[in-house]
């Protein structure tokens, strides 16, 4: 394997934690003064981004001081935290939606969110290819699983410039909550398919 490809993938697991707790404290703190589930959850979402992201940059830094069998054996166990990561955010996204569906929690109006929603959009598709083919490169089922949550991050910041969106220009809280129970399929669905794939290769 390549060494400067190693360095890459460490150096995008670095920039991917240090972003993301920059966006979960920016998120939850706007979510706080708002009143906005959304944004919190969001912000959580980041924290648990940055989990991931820390999951790799302890299996990258461990990389030349392994043998290949006990590499392929922290690629498993890194595949596997990964997956549990997205079990743990899907059960909290389904939770916070149907709670606030059920109660009317009615979010205010935040063009805060909406930028902080936008500008993850612009950059968590780029980091997501980046990860993506970094990943493929260097054959690490662990780097693609990582960078399927930095896409799961990049759709729930959709999700968010959509229920908050909607909210601000017409009111309609509701769009929130909805959004976010479709999400919920998508970060159940990668997470199985992340343990499936740590299952194949302990085998």
């Amino acid at each position: 394997m390549s060494s400067p490809l190693h360095r890459k993938a460490l150096s995008l697991s670095y920039f991917t934690v240090g972003y993301n707790i920059i966006e979960g404290i920016v998120s939850i703190l706007a979510g706080l003064l708002a009143g906005s589930i959304a944004l919190i959850g969001f912000g959580l979402d980041s924290f648990v981004e940055s989990l991931s992201g820390s999951v790799m940059i302890w299996r990258f830094r461990k990389h030349e001081q392994m043998s290949e069998e006990e590499e392929e054996r922290i690629e498993a166990k890194a595949v596997r935290l990964i997956a549990y990561t997205f079990f743990i955010l899907g059960t909290y996204v389904l939770y916070e939606s149907i709670k606030k569906l059920y109660l009317q929690e009615m979010p205010d109006p935040s063009l805060f969110g909406i930028i902080i929603a936008i500008v993850s959009i612009i950059v968590m598709p780029v980091l997501f290819y980046m990860k993506y083919r970094t990943g493929k490169t260097i054959n690490s089922r662990s780097l693609v699983a990582d960078s399927k949550q930095t896409l799961v991050c990049c759709i729930l910041s959709v999700a968010l410039l959509i229920g908050l969106g909607l909210n601000y220009l017409y009111g309609f809280w509701q769009a929130d909550p909805i959004v976010g129970l479709v999400t919920v399929i998508f970060l159940i669905r990668e997470g199985y398919i992340a343990l499936r794939e740590e299952k194949l290769c302990s085998c």
